[in-house]
Formats: structure tokens, C-alpha cells, sequence
């Protein structure tokens, strides 16, 4: 009987390359990685972090949301462990196709709710309004900062108190600059990449939906 071949995909749609799923329902479960322009996080920066994310319960029954989701294996990873469903942010119609097909594996192999949104950061978070309580922020190394900045104001508004934000950078980046309602809690490098946890700080990121103590007297 003939060999059957795998099946043709569109160039650039798919590189070849695969990552994993590395613990929960979904554990060991290979996912596609995206053609040029996407990087991946590394099994040993993701071991790390939800290693963390895991002893913090973080992530069972978390709303999460991951913007520049490449392959989407980080809003992924947090759906195989138990968080109740993910938002998967890529404006690359390309990547996107992959995330769908990765999303639709670890759903089927460890339930919760997805969505992926063929559209950029900015403009995803400019509409949303999800109390997130837990997001991956991983941009290509040569975002800039001041659009970091501007991704981190816009992101404030849409997230729960306390939630808990990953953001991957560059080991050579500066510090983020943070908008009023989140605090750096720590940093990390490892290698040539840097993680910075940040925390919504409720009190003062609810303090824009209250109203004034003038408003309040009329």
C-alpha cells in the first residue's frame, strides 16, 4: 500500500516548526508554530512562568487573555490548565489560521472557551471590556516603547482587580512604562529574554469608573 503524504500547506502559513503543550488536560499536545515573523516563547521560559502562574493559583477558572498570541501556546497553555477561556489577540490573518487549528486541539482535549481575533492589539483593546484576570503580553522584540505604553494604558480598563500581566520583552529593553493602575512586582531574565510581572492595582484602576466626590454632591 502507498505511503500516504502529509497534507500541502500554504507557504508561510506554517514553518515546519512545533511547540508543545506542557501540563494539564492538554499536556504534550504539539502545536503549529506560524512562518516568519513569529517567536515562539521557549518551553524553559514557560516551564518558569506558569510554574509560577500554577503556585499563585492563578490560572484555574481565569479569564485570559494573550495579545500578539504568534501560536497562541501561552493563552493555550493557561486553557490546559484550567483557566475558563481565553482570548487570543494576532493580527496576522496567517498566524491566526494556526492559532485556530492549535485552539481547536487543546479545546478538544481539555474543554473551556476560546476566541481568536484576526486584529492588532490596539484596536482589539480600544473595544474590549472583559474583566481579565490573567494576560500574556508577548510583541515582537522590536515593538517599540512608547506602543507598549500606549498597549498597557489601553489594557488597564479591562482588567479584574488584582489581575496578574506577563509581559516578555528583549533582556536588553528598558523598564515598561507603566500607566496609572498597574505596579511592577518583579522581573526576570533568562537569557536574551526578559519577563516583567505586573498587578493591576484595583484601587486605583477602578478609580476611573467611580464617580467624583463633585459628582456625587450634584
Amino acid at each position: 500500500m502507498p505511503r500516504l503524504r502529509p497534507p500541502r500547506r500554504c507557504a508561510g502559513l506554517y514553518s515546519g516548526r512545533v511547540t508543545r503543550i506542557i501540563a494539564g488536560a492538554a499536556g504534550s499536545l504539539t502545536l503549529e508554530v506560524p512562518g516568519s515573523g513569529t517567536r515562539p516563547t521557549s518551553d524553559r521560559v514557560r516551564e518558569s512562568i506558569f510554574g509560577s502562574l500554577d503556585a499563585a493559583d492563578a490560572i484555574a477558572g481565569a479569564r485570559v487573555l494573550d495579545l500578539y498570541a504568534g501560536s497562541g501556546a501561552l493563552g493555550l497553555e493557561a486553557l490546559s490548565r484550567g483557566a475558563t477561556s481565553v482570548d487570543l489577540v494576532e493580527k496576522s490573518p496567517r498566524a491566526a489560521s494556526v492559532i485556530e487549528r492549535n485552539a481547536q486541539r487543546v479545546r478538544h482535549a481539555a474543554g473551556g472557551a476560546y476566541r481568536v481575533h484576526r486584529t492588532s492589539a490596539d484596536a482589539y483593546l480600544a473595544a474590549a471590556r472583559e474583566p481579565y484576570a490573567l494576560v500574556f503580553i508577548d510583541p515582537p522584540y522590536d515593538l517599540g516603547e512608547e506602543d507598549l505604553a500606549q498597549v498597557l494604558r489601553l489594557l488597564v480598563p479591562s482588567l479584574a482587580p488584582d489581575a496578574i500581566v506577563v509581559t516578555e520583552r528583549a533582556a536588553r529593553s528598558p523598564e515598561p512604562v507603566l500607566p496609572t493602575g498597574l505596579m511592577l512586582e518583579r522581573q526576570r531574565r533568562y537569557g536574551d529574554t526578559a519577563v516583567w510581572w505586573l498587578r493591576c492595582v484595583a484601587s486605583v484602576a477602578d478609580a476611573d469608573d467611580q464617580p467624583s466626590d463633585a459628582s456625587q454632591s450634584r
